[in-house]
């Protein structure tokens, strides 16, 4: 059973929203898998021999993490996906729509075909996963409009798109032209050929979020920081993820920069860690706020994400950032020049009673017997 979303805590747009403004916040589009997570393993399992997990769920997964994460942060968000009319597909569609509110308006499900499927196994702070699925027909793939006849993608403040190399996806020049501001993140390049000329649709973007290594493997440079800097050359805003180290940005068009250390913290599993770093960089970046305050965000919350199991159940939403917030401000001995660095966080936080750490109930599938 599906509980219905709440209304977000806290609405970061608040301020800025006005009459005729797009009618959702972000826009992305991608595979949705049914990711089933086994947690509790104390180490990888061994070949030849049976490995039993003391935990398990399962969620949407794929570009519904992403999705996920930026609605859990109060974004009006809109997925254009392909969900098959099987029980999984039923599954996803419902806990997207009316579990964590999602417009599905762009979205199809598609007869005969059925959903794509990750199976990963979370120990010592990796995980490694197993997937099988086929891509949808073409024609069923909603990118040209929804069965309604409807422009896709919709009029909306940004999107995120996930650049692969040598694919050039037209829905991002089409959405850069009615004034969509596009975020991107890439993934590694099979082919080792690493050229920024592969990617054709970075020249729409407005930033570009590699990690460390993709960002120097496409700069040609030896560090991140330098590379960050090189992609300017090519994207006003470059943002490059440097693990454990934190992040490090510089803005093109003005010159600012910023670099925000990580924050510290015990990591259960890292599945979906980057994409809820993009929505929260998505999210400071829409609500106007400094560069160093939208990194140290999208960094808090994907820290925050890591200390759970599993993709889009870790996602952090508001009461999240406001538990861990009053917690380290009440622990003895925190680091003031880091207490300030958060400080940001005053004012936009919803007034919360529930303990930290939080915890979220991990559903597993039931399936309904047919009348």
């Amino acid at each position: 059973m599906v509980v219905p979303a709440k209304p977000p805590a806290v609405d970061p747009l608040k301020d800025s929203r006005r009459a005729g403004d797009p009618p959702c916040d972000v826009y992305l589009t991608g595979t949705v898998f049914l990711d089933i997570i086994f947690t509790g393993l104390d180490s990888a399992p061994v070949r030849g021999t049976e490995s039993w997990a003391r935990g398990m769920g399962s969620s949407p997964g794929g570009v519904a993490n992403m999705a996920t994460a930026l609605a859990r942060l109060g974004l009006h968000t809109s997925l254009a996906a392909a969900f098959g009319d099987d029980h999984y597909g039923e599954y996803c569609w419902d806990t997207l729509e009316q579990g964590e509110g999602i417009d599905l308006t762009p979205s199809r499900t598609v007869p005969g075909w059925h959903s794509p499927v990750t199976v990963s196994m979370a120990y010592e702070g990796e995980r490694t996963m197993v997937s099988h699925g086929h891509e949808p027909p073409v024609a069923e793939v909603p990118l040209a409009g929804d069965a309604a006849g409807e422009a896709c993608p919709p009029r909306s403040r940004a999107a995120v798109a996930s650049l692969v190399p040598g694919v050039r996806a037209p829905w991002v020049a089409q959405a850069a032209a009615s004034g969509t501001r596009i975020f991107a993140d890439v993934g590694w390049d099979d082919t080792g050929r690493w050229d920024l000329a592969s990617l054709p649709d970075l020249a729409y973007c407005e930033a570009f979020l590699p990690n460390a290594a993709e960002a120097m493997r496409y700069t040609g440079t030896d560090c991140p920081r330098a590379a960050a800097r090189a992609l300017t050359e090519h994207v006003p805003l470059a943002v490059v993820t440097l693990g454990a180290e934190g992040a490090y940005a510089v803005d093109g068009r003005t010159g600012e920069t910023a670099d925000v250390p990580a924050i510290e913290v015990e990591a259960l599993d890292p599945t979906g860690a980057g994409d809820v770093f993009v929505a929260g960089f998505v999210t400071g970046t829409l609500a106007g706020w400094p560069l160093a305050d939208r990194l140290a965000f999208a960094g808090l919350t994907a820290a925050l994400s890591v200390q759970e199991f599993g993709g889009s159940l870790s996602a952090p939403g508001w009461a999240e950032v406001a538990a861990w917030w009053r917690r380290v401000r009440d622990v003895a001995g925190q680091d003031p020049v880091a207490l300030r660095r958060y400080g940001f966080l005053e004012g936009k936080l919803p007034a919360v009673s529930r303990p930290w750490p939080l915890r979220r109930a991990v559903p597993t599938i039931g399936f309904r017997r047919s009348a």
